[in-house]
């Protein structure tokens, strides 16, 4: 069987994917390899804001159009850890390139630039946590329609208000998301 990564792909949870922590979610796809898969939730806010964060970093911020970034839910593992997914060329310590433009860094050093009003300063995603799949576990997942599967799309990263990316995301499929039921059947 061929592997075809999906890498820079959206996740999109089917209806009947009724986990607490996935309901409606939409995943960005970070990294996928044929021993794995790792993503971030996009479309989960925190009741937390990149200054809660900074403060508790105690990083001091001279860049108040950062500070209320807000800070989402990227999944179930590490949720102590944070991610800033970036359009940025620049490579921060902990930095891994996902797609053109577009990287993902886990340092401290992206967010002292942050806070000081370097770059990257327009379209950030700040999560805590991420989502993890071992080999061949997405595979099954999606074979058993608990994911809808489509390119990212950087105005849904970046730009699409969080409460509707799920629909948002699945309507590049051609598909109102709403009008699928919560049942599956299997025969």
């Amino acid at each position: 069987m061929s592997f075809s990564s999906l890498q820079h792909h959206f996740l999109i949870a089917m209806p009947t994917l009724g986990n607490d922590l996935f309901y409606q979610s939409v995943i960005y796809i970070c990294e996928h390899t044929q021993t794995g898969a790792t993503g971030i939730i996009i479309n989960q806010p925190l009741d937390l804001r990149l200054n809660d964060i900074l403060e508790r970093m105690k990083i001091v911020s001279a860049n108040e159009t950062v500070e209320n970034v807000p800070v989402l839910q990227g999944g179930p593992l590490h949720t102590e850890r944070g991610f800033v997914l970036h359009q940025d060329q620049k490579q921060w310590r902990s930095t891994f390139t996902i797609a053109d433009n577009l990287s993902i860094t886990t340092s401290r050093d992206v967010l002292e630039d942050i806070a000081a009003g370097n770059k990257p300063h327009q379209n950030i995603l700040i999560t805590l946590g991420y989502s993890g799949w071992d080999e061949g576990q997405l595979e099954e997942e999606i074979a058993k329609n608990y994911w809808l599967v489509v390119p990212a799309n950087i105005k849904i990263l970046f730009e699409t208000p969080f409460s509707e990316r799920w629909k948002t995301a699945a309507a590049l499929l051609g598909i109102d998301i709403n009008q699928i039921s919560n049942f599956s059947g299997h025969g």
